[in-house]
């Protein structure tokens, strides 16, 4: 009996793989359930028995790929609790860098094929998973700040981070991929992710702490008045 659910165990895992692989290359539509299992070396039947359907098994090789990744680039970076914030935040924008950068990370290349030609099966999964990532560094950013994570300053600056993070690595990654695409001269920041990080980080506090003085004098000057 263990050797059977342990067998189930390795089909269910090779067919996720597999799945992850061949999603991120082709996207949902132009996938086979027949190559899945040919590359995951299992019959049709298993895709009904562990997932029961190939939309099921599009989200949840999604999750994988995506739980995978997490656990090799941990959103905090490795950086301890107790750590200056500045530092738990370049912590968390050199996590995110290191995700886009690894070409194994085939969440985001399913993200891309989903966005190119959507299904509406990731958002649900892709909205409970990826929040979490990001709550963390709102609340950073809302301790730079000295105001509540819900804040419109917060968001609006939490926002930035993330797009100085995806912007230029998501576009770097997808051209060095398409060899076709012609080179815009961002591909070597894929070389010098660290740089790129200290880079953010320090351009993201200078901002933050242009805020909190334009706020700082704000107050004095309703103070004034």
């Amino acid at each position: 009996m263990r050797k059977l659910r342990c067998d189930g165990q390795e089909t269910r895992r090779n067919l996720l793989l597999a799945a992850g692989k061949i999603f991120a290359s082709k996207g949902f539509r132009d996938t086979t359930i027949a190559e899945i299992c040919q590359q995951a070396a299992a019959n049709t039947a298993a895709i009904s028995y562990h997932f029961g359907s190939k939309e099921a098994l599009y989200v949840e090789s999604w999750r994988y790929a995506f739980t995978q990744s997490l656990s090799l680039y941990p959103p905090d970076g490795g950086i301890p609790v107790d750590a200056p914030v500045e530092e738990r935040l370049r912590g968390r924008i050199l996590a995110i860098m290191r995700r886009i950068i690894d070409p194994q990370s085939h969440d985001l290349d399913i993200f891309h094929k989903e966005m190119a030609n959507p299904t509406g099966l990731l958002a649900k999964a892709m909205q409970e998973s990826v929040e979490k990532i990001f709550k963390g560094l709102t609340l950073l950013v809302a301790q730079l700040l000295g105001k509540e994570p819900h804040a419109q300053e917060v968001l609006f600056c939490a926002m930035s981070i993330r797009a100085q993070c995806f912007g230029p690595l998501l576009l770097a990654r997808r051209r060095k991929a398409d060899q076709g695409i012609p080179k815009t001269g961002i591909e070597p920041l894929l070389d010098d992710v660290e740089q790129l990080a200290d880079h953010v980080t320090r351009f993201s506090l200078a901002g933050i702490r242009a805020f909190r003085v334009h706020d700082t004098q704000q107050s004095k000057i309703e103070v004034g008045s």
